[in-house]
């Protein structure tokens, strides 16, 4: 009985806590970001912009998640205009800014950044280039405006890719 108990305890400890919320690999970006009380602008976003589906599909899929303090970083009135119907595209453009079409886990993105010389460029689905780099052995990304956001809680395995917690929200080129 105590076997079984501590191998329980001991499964339920390799899931990560992100918002006062475990994260299970076997569920989807969307599935686990949803029960995330940090991620509540990022998951409002996504389903504003019609983006859920797709975070649902098979991927895979890195996505850098910005937090709600990430947003709320932005000058006042961004996050309510850009939540707006006729701001549909500007808002697609920057969410998917945030998703890399493959499952890159911090031990591959620091050995790119490593192999790179310490600056690596990320392409990403919505078209943008960042670059990321590492930083007291931190995960850095450069957006587009020259702003930098650090991973500050990495590898949350997902069944269709990987989150990365950051605390900034990238924007692309202006």
């Amino acid at each position: 009985m105590l076997t079984a108990a501590v191998a329980v305890g001991a499964a339920e400890a390799s899931n990560p806590m992100v918002g006062g919320a475990e994260m299970y690999a076997d569920k989807t970006i969307v599935e686990n970001a949803v029960n995330s009380k940090d991620h509540t602008t990022l998951v409002a976003a996504v389903k504003a912009a019609g983006l859920v589906e797709t975070l649902q599909g098979e991927g895979p899929f890195t996505v850098f998640a910005p937090t709600n303090e990430a947003f709320a970083e932005l000058p006042a009135g961004t996050v309510e205009t850009l939540l707006k119907p006729e701001n549909k595209d500007q808002l697609t453009k920057i969410l998917t800014c945030h998703v890399v079409a493959a499952d890159a886990m911090s031990d591959a993105i620091n050995k790119m950044i490593a192999d790179d010389g310490g600056a690596h460029p990320v392409k990403t689905v919505g078209g943008c280039e960042f670059t990321a780099r590492t930083k007291d052995g931190k995960i850095m990304i450069e957006d587009g405006q020259g702003n930098m956001a650090t991973v500050t809680i990495a590898d949350v395995d997902q069944s269709n890719g990987v989150i990365h917690v950051i605390d900034g929200v990238l924007l692309p080129k202006s």
